[in-house]
């Protein structure tokens, strides 16, 4: 067929000639006799009814779909879409799957084989490449009129419009070519011919303004949805979701207690009050804890996004902010301190061995680089392929990336953990970088599956199937709960209990304040048993010294406290006794020590029987192995013997008995 007779209109050709070129392909087809009989039976039926095909496409998808099971046609039907003679409509090539998407398939071998090498890449499995690579592809090719390199985003975005305006396709038949339609995209992006992939189904993006809507208050919805575009300039959108979602929580409180009070200079502390007496006892209105109270770390989050958007309205001098500051910082329910929740080592122990079993590599390798990390999870699924350093013979580091606390850190990595990663990057494939969804900048993900970034909730799933391998319970007989960020609070208590200070933990942590590590310091674990076990056993005095009564002398006779096991200071007039836990007195024998000392004459007996004690404590404290106290003692004696030579006007070279 020459392209003077293709661009001719269909109902200007006569029927006879488009049944010699249909009866030529039926020829070189490699079906069997038969079928390829069928096929013309088929054809010359259909002509014989509508011999004009251009008015034939201008009855309804109903009437033409009944005028092709009638006459067996589709595949008649099939070749003059491909080959041009008509134009393809997509609310009828949808009622029917199967045989045109065969027939473009077998004209374009080279594309369909494109596609589903990229499908392959993608991981996808076999029976979902072949929906994608084959059946939508054809779908969309024969419906544009276009092959699979003219596929930019203007012709998908056409064909997502045809499929939203076809009235045949039903609900559920929507619904999945919409989700291949996606993945197609998916497609086209790996191979470079759109510059963006389509958002996952699941994925609902809402401005902040959007997120005001539930607000039932009209004057008052305007100023939080304000409010909420204000500060997303310098929160992250996790933020502004969780202030929406707590600015709701309080407004329909408000709505149903108080529907008065429609505006917000309406709003005065005994309502506020209110609404913290109902907030300290509400119940969870979520899927999973529904009817249950509502932890105090979220009735704080509640009680102080209301504080700081009352305390902003007021201090930026709003039109409608109310007139002072309503909520106080004695309102904000107190958050317990618990100490991070670390598993046991035994757990610990049984819970890695499992997860070296986990069926799925990526869940696997994820869970292993968090247990060897420390790193929260968002961390973990914002790392990207260059993460990992070499500093030659300081081994390899992991650079963590800018996440909760907007910083950056770099933490070492042992063998197993390497292991992990490298592991990982051999399965996962080359994939093409997609934009980030902080900076929108392109990002090469470490872990992407299928051309997208890898969710939490895989991870949490691997966690629980390790779970379940170990055989680990509760107490209750159930198995046991085990939270991702459980694995950073193990890695952290490995650390602390294995003598690592505090100071480093902190920087390998990525906290940005001490408070934050000093939870740690905290746990019930061998360092802090051993410092306890250390302290009692210097407190426990080998002999007990009597206590003072209200009129006794406040220490012992001289050669019980000679001999009693304390840091022991001689005074020239008196005794100090110190507890060894104490540790050493810095005023001890500070004036005897110094050089503006001058003792009068009269005190050189109170100085010799000083200096016969300190000798004695000198030889007492060599004895028990307290060099510091034998040094400290013997610092004494050479300057009351200074003292005395001065008094006594004797040379420096006599000694004193």
């Amino acid at each position: 067929m020459s392209p003077s007779t293709r661009s001719l209109p269909v109902g200007a050709r006569d029927a006879g000639g488009l049944m010699s070129d249909y009866l030529l392909y039926v020829e070189e087809l490699s079906c069997s006799a038969q079928a390829k009989r069928l096929r013309r039976v088929a054809a010359r039926r259909f002509l014989e009814r509508f011999d004009n095909l251009d008015l034939w496409m201008r009855r309804s998808t109903a009437a033409r779909s009944v005028d092709l099971d009638r006459t067996k046609a589709w595949s008649f039907v099939t070749w003059c879409i491909i080959e041009g003679r008509i134009k393809a409509d997509l609310d009828l090539l949808a009622t029917r799957t199967g045989s045109h998407f065969v027939a473009w398939a077998d004209r374009h071998p080279d594309q369909v084989a494109a596609a589903l090498e990229t499908a392959r890449q993608l991981s996808w499995k076999p029976a979902w490449a072949l929906q994608v690579g084959r059946s939508q592809l054809a779908l969309v090719c024969m419906t544009m009129g276009v092959g699979l390199s003219d596929l930019d985003r203007e012709v998908l975005d056409s064909f997502y419009e045809l499929l939203a305006e076809a009235p045949s396709i039903g609900a559920n038949h929507r619904r999945v070519l919409e989700s291949r339609q996606r993945a197609l995209v998916q497609v086209c992006f790996q191979l470079g011919m759109v510059d963006t992939a389509d958002p996952h189904a699941n994925s609902r993006p809402r401005s902040p303004a959007e997120r005001a809507e539930p607000i039932s208050q009209p004057l008052i919805r305007d100023v939080v949805a304000h409010y909420l575009v204000t500060t997303s300039a310098t929160l992250r959108p996790s933020s502004v979701r969780d202030k929406a979602e707590n600015l709701c929580l309080f407004f329909d409180w408000l709505a149903d207690k108080h529907p008065e009070i429609d505006r917000l200079s309406r709003l005065d502390r005994a309502a506020v009050e209110e609404y913290l007496a109902w907030n300290h006892g509400r119940l969870s209105r979520g899927r999973r804890r529904r009817g249950e109270p509502v932890a105090v770390s979220r009735q704080h989050a509640a009680v102080a996004t209301l504080r700081g958007f009352i305390g902003d309205l007021v201090f930026w001098e709003w039109r409608d902010a109310p007139s002072h500051q309503l909520v106080h910082r004695s309102d904000l329910p107190k958050i317990p301190m618990p100490v991070p929740r670390a598993l046991p080592p035994l757990v610990d122990a049984a819970l890695m061995e499992a997860v070296a079993r986990i069926p799925d590599p990526a869940s696997r390798c994820a869970i292993q680089i968090l247990r060897g990390t420390g790193m929260r999870l968002g961390e973990l699924l914002d790392l990207e392929l260059d993460c990992l350093i070499d500093f030659q013979r300081h081994g390899t580091w992991l650079r963590v990336p800018i996440g909760k606390l907007n910083t950056e850190r770099t933490v070492p990595l042992d063998d197993a953990t390497l292991s992990a990663f490298d592991e990982w990057v051999a399965l996962r494939g080359r994939q093409r970088p997609i934009t980030h969804p902080r900076t929108n900048k392109p990002a090469n993900f470490l872990f992407m599956i299928s051309g997208r970034q890898m969710g939490a909730g895989r991870i949490r799933k691997g966690l629980a199937t390790a779970v379940e391998i170990a055989g680990l319970l509760d107490q209750s007989g159930r198995p046991l709960h085990v939270t991702p960020h459980q694995l950073r609070h193990t890695y952290g208590t490995t650390l602390i209990n294995g003598g690592m200070s505090l100071h480093v933990l902190m920087a390998l942590l990525g906290h940005v304040t001490p408070e934050m590590t000093l939870r740690y310091a905290h746990l019930a674990s061998g360092t802090v048993k051993e410092a306890y076990d250390e302290a009692m056993h210097r407190m426990a005095p080998r002999h007990l010294v009597p206590l003072a009564g209200p009129s006794e002398q406040s220490v012992p006779e001289r050669v019980e406290w000679i001999h009693s096991e304390m840091l022991k200071t001689r005074l020239a007039s008196g005794y100090c006794s110190r507890h060894p836990a104490a540790g050493p007195c810095q005023y001890a024998n500070v004036c005897e020590t110094c050089e503006n000392f001058s003792p009068a004459p009269i005190f050189q007996g109170a100085l010799r029987n000083q200096l016969a004690d300190v000798v004695e404590l000198r030889d007492d404290a060599r004895d028990r192995g307290w060099t510091a106290e034998m040094e400290r003692h013997q610092r004494v004696i050479d300057s009351i013997e200074g003292h005395l030579r001065r008094l006594e006007k004797l040379p420096r070279s006599e000694t004193f008995p």
